[in-house]
């Protein structure tokens, strides 16, 4: 399918090709599922609010609930406020949530809707919540919509009663909903109170029952929310998805904050671990002390097969920054490490794994797309393939082995159930990583040499 991609690399600075990345209302519409009886709208057409469910919907295998505005030739001109107060009028009698959480899109930034002013001129029925934030599709990528909506979130609702909670806030960045269980398992057996904001898990990973539920018994609830001004403290997990939430917090509620990397892989897993037994004063429990020991010596045993492989690597900058930190524990070379959100501090951040650990001859680029991945493995192949679905053709097209991992995978399932960060999440990749490598080896080698014992 993209055999004909040239070799030859031209600099792009107004065009993207084959993006790493999608636009902000998806990010917001996943972080709104991460709510309590939450109804995601989009302040826009109905064909933008589809796409976005669709993107969803299709990685989680699950139904992304969502509401539209619906824009017709008439918003698009004279504004949207009436269809906004239809809109919320209509929610809250046929689906009756509890809040509704207002994105914009491109089509309602361009014509400059005043969300705020149209929320506050709204009737909303006793006990009943509307929300927005600021989501133009032409800025930044879906990562920039998860964490704005989290910010829109905290501005209508958070608030300090000055009554400390002795809770802990945790914000686990974009996660699928198996990494967020297996946080708050961490978090449990740390002895660490929590609230965890935002958590799709019981929402995008709810179980057949034979009953459908619109809004299934999960998610942060809007008392959780609240009570984030009166947390002891946040840790936020991936720089490039949980900062600006956590400074928003702490600039208005002056509750302090640890940024700390995505807990993918042994490192910025045990960084994860430090920061519960420094809130919780308590030794690490033996059972997590044992999984990072067994996490250690899966990767002694598969070193002969992982060192030096060169490895290119894709996705959201928090995730690959924390794939790419495992695959350096694991030996090997990530030659290209890419994202597509435009994050220009991404480059350094990876720039200090590669000197860490003595990587030479890799590169790390923000804001670049799948097009220019696939000219750099033209120009120098790679052994491996981490990322998202839309690797499959680069991994068809070179032949190289492809493992996915992040956000969206759209063509496998029960990946969003199994967690990918902490030391299990690790054992997990190893295994992943480590016989991708093996089968290539069993294809590759020759009949007299397909041993059944490696």
């Amino acid at each position: 399918m993209l055999d004909l991609t040239p070799k030859e690399i031209v600099n792009r600075e107004a065009l993207r090709v084959n993006p790493c990345k999608t636009c902000q209302p998806v990010g917001a519409m996943y972080a709104a599922l991460g709510v309590r009886k939450c109804m995601p709208h989009s302040h826009g057409s109905q064909g933008c609010c589809s796409y976005h469910r669709t993107v969803i919907s299709r990685h989680f295998k699950e139904p992304a609930i969502a509401s539209s505005s619906s824009f017709t030739e008439g918003a698009s001109v004279f504004g949207g406020r009436s269809n906004l107060t239809t809109a919320a009028r209509n929610i809250f009698d046929i689906y009756d949530p509890d809040i509704i959480a207002v994105h914009t899109t491109c089509l309602s930034e361009t014509i400059g809707d005043d969300m705020g002013s149209y929320i506050s001129d709204l009737k909303i029925p006793e006990g009943k919540h509307v929300v927005h934030c600021n989501t133009p599709s032409y800025a930044g990528s879906h990562i920039t919509g998860y964490f704005n909506m989290m910010k829109g979130f905290m501005n209508y609702l958070t608030e300090k009663t000055g009554i400390p909670n002795g809770k802990t806030a945790i914000f686990p960045g974009w996660a699928n909903p198996g990494d967020i269980r297996h946080l708050k398992k961490l978090c449990e057996a740390m002895k660490v109170r929590t609230v965890m904001f935002p958590d799709q898990s019981g929402i995008m990973d709810a179980p057949m029952t034979g009953k459908y539920e619109l809004y299934p018994p999960g998610g942060t609830t809007i008392s959780e929310i609240r009570s984030l001004g009166d947390c002891r403290r946040v840790i936020a997990l991936g720089e490039f998805t949980s900062l600006e939430p956590a400074e928003h917090l702490e600039k208005k509620w002056k509750v302090p904050f640890d940024i700390l990397p995505a807990p993918i892989g042994v490192d910025f897993t045990d960084r994860f671990i430090m920061a519960l037994r420094r809130i919780s004063k308590i030794e690490v429990p033996y059972d997590i002390e044992e999984r990072r020991g067994q996490l250690v010596d899966l990767m002694l045993d598969s070193s002969q097969y992982t060192f030096k492989k060169k490895v290119a690597v894709f996705g959201d900058p928090d995730t690959v920054l924390g794939l790419t930190s495992l695959c350096l524990e694991l030996g090997m070379l990530p030659k290209y490490v890419i994202t597509g959100t435009p994050k220009e501090d991404f480059a350094k951040r990876a720039r200090d794994l590669f000197e860490k650990y003595g990587a030479q001859d890799c590169l790390a680029k923000a804001n670049a797309d799948l097009f220019e991945l696939h000219q750099r493995i033209k120009n120098d192949r790679v052994d491996l393939l981490i990322g998202t679905s839309y690797g499959k053709q680069i991994a068809k097209a070179e032949d190289i082995p492809f493992i996915r991992a992040g956000f969206p995978v759209l063509d496998r399932y029960g990946g969003p159930l199994l967690p990918i960060v902490g030391y299990t999440g690790g054992i997990r990749l190893a295994e992943k990583i480590t016989e991708a490598l093996m089968d290539r080896q069993d294809r590759d080698c020759k009949d007299e040499d397909l041993e059944a014992v490696m």
